[in-house]
């Protein structure tokens, strides 16, 4: 499937990264649903995931759920990388290719910062949530934006990015360069490295679900036939779909990086970060998640004065968040109309 066309895009002009280098004529695709109230008080923002763009967040919006248009504004902001918002693929020179800067869930979550207050003119937002990097968004607003954020429920995601997870995120990385094609970056459109892009989508294959899930042959629930029909199917597909490698590498960066005492003012200090987030936050780790796995939400939530976990029971690990599975879709939506009922944070 090709990337969406339908994207909305916000000028950002010139943006100094927390790396020091500016994207000169940076752009924020994005994506709403629903209508903006006349106070500006009913908007709801909905970061996207890694590789993820603004339709791959759409299952869990719609009259039928608690992200409901009818009643909420929701702001679906592309991550810089993605592919649609400013990108590796579409960046200038001398940002182009292999040679895009260094972007944190800081700067993101800044870029997103300017679209709601400076485009939509919103002070507010009732609830931030996520999924796995859409997580690591959700926990950047509520430390570096308190006094907006009113709610929080990331799922399937972290507020610092683990050491084992750097692990898996580092094997991804090797197996795509390792591929002669990826040509240090400069790879020409019509010969991407697939044998490269081949082997990170195997990589990834072992870890998004659970061995469980395996054992279980819960492929099948997704309409595969035998394992090898799903690895290709689902896996390879995914990643040979339009994605491109240099993209998928600077969302690598940002993911590895992850961690919310590196926001100005903690000086590195993830438990003061913590600390000071003012909002209820539920997160919702998956029982079987590889690399987001409960404990390291629990240990989090220590730290949070209002902060909670609840484990989404099953199988299908990190794709627990992934809107594959009918029941955890459940759990999540539920989840979150639970959290939009309570009083939330009123700066």
């Amino acid at each position: 499937m090709p990337p969406p066309t339908d994207a909305q895009t916000f000028d950002l002009g010139d943006v100094t990264l927390a790396s020091g280098t500016t994207l000169r004529g940076a752009r924020l695709a994005y994506q709403v649903y629903g209508s903006l109230n006349a106070d500006r008080t009913n908007a709801i923002l909905y970061p996207t995931w890694y590789s993820g763009w603004h339709t791959d967040n759409e299952w869990l919006i719609g009259t039928d759920k608690a992200l409901n248009p009818d009643e909420w504004f929701i702001i679906v902001p592309n991550m810089l990388g993605n592919g649609l918002s400013t990108s590796p693929s579409n960046a200038d020179s001398p940002h182009d290719h292999a040679r895009f800067p260094m972007v944190t869930f800081a700067d993101q979550v800044e870029c997103q910062y300017r679209l709601v207050t400076e485009h939509f003119g919103i002070r507010t937002l009732p609830l931030v949530t996520g999924w796995s990097m859409g997580a690591g968004q959700t926990y950047q607003w509520a430390v570096a934006h308190p006094e907006m954020v009113q709610r929080a429920v990331p799922f399937c995601g972290s507020s610092v990015t683990a050491a084992h997870n750097q692990v898996f995120l580092e094997s991804l990385a090797t197996a795509l360069v390792a591929d002669a094609a990826y040509a240090d970056g400069d790879y020409a459109p019509d010969r991407l490295p697939v044998k490269g892009l081949r082997a990170f989508a195997r990589i990834y294959s072992g870890w998004g679900f659970s061995q469980a899930f395996y054992w279980q042959e819960e492929w099948r629930t997704l309409g595969f036939t035998s394992l090898d029909d799903f690895l290709y199917g689902f896996w390879e597909q995914f990643f040979r779909d339009g994605r491109d490698p240099n993209n998928l590498l600077a969302m690598l960066r940002t993911w590895h990086a992850g961690n919310v005492g590196n926001t100005p003012g903690f000086n590195g200090d993830t438990r003061a970060a913590l600390r000071s987030i003012r909002c209820p936050l539920l997160s919702l780790p998956a029982e079987k998640d590889l690399y987001f796995p409960p404990e390291d939400e629990q240990w989090a939530s220590q730290f949070i004065p209002d902060g909670q976990v609840r484990v989404i029971p099953g199988v299908w690990g990190h794709f627990a968040g992934g809107g594959k599975n009918p029941v955890d879709t459940k759990f999540i939506d539920g989840a979150i109309a639970e959290m939009l009922a309570r009083p939330g944070y009123v700066g």
